[in-house]
């Protein structure tokens, strides 16, 4: 099947359980990096759990930009199973949002072969609407 035809679109809610942050390197100009540790769950089309790190530059007016890989473990289309996300994102004004795909070749169990890209966006402290467009091999 080919990426154009076949795809599902999945929505869900981000619930998060613990926020961890640590700063690994601050300066005295510039932003303050960030490592951040994150256990969260999903409900909706996706259901389960996320753990997921995070590394955040974060600048002095509250925006930054971060990186991170998820992995999820859930129950997605009726086949359960794990997989990793990959994240690229931006807090801008308290909205988080950004782009997420399936790490290739990370789907275990019934969600092997699994491919997707989405997205994500959240009021700050608050939980993520989240979508999920998949396909399997």
């Amino acid at each position: 099947m080919s990426e154009s035809t076949g795809r599902t679109r999945a929505t869900a809610v981000i619930t998060v359980h613990k926020y961890e942050p640590s700063v690994y390197d601050e300066s005295a100009e510039g932003p303050v990096l960030t490592r951040i540790h994150v256990e969260e769950s999903f409900s909706g089309d996706i259901t389960g759990d996320g753990v997921v790190e995070f590394l955040q530059a974060a600048r002095a007016d509250g925006s930054a930009s971060f990186v991170g890989i998820e992995r999820v473990t859930s129950e997605l289309g009726g086949r359960r199973g794990t997989f990793l996300l990959q994240d690229a994102g931006t807090v801008q004004d308290n909205i988080v949002s950004g782009d997420w795909f399936v790490i290739p070749g990370s789907g275990t169990g019934q969600l092997a072969g699994l491919h997707g890209e989405g997205g994500f966006r959240a009021n700050l402290g608050e939980g993520a609407q989240v979508h999920l467009d998949y396909w399997f091999e």
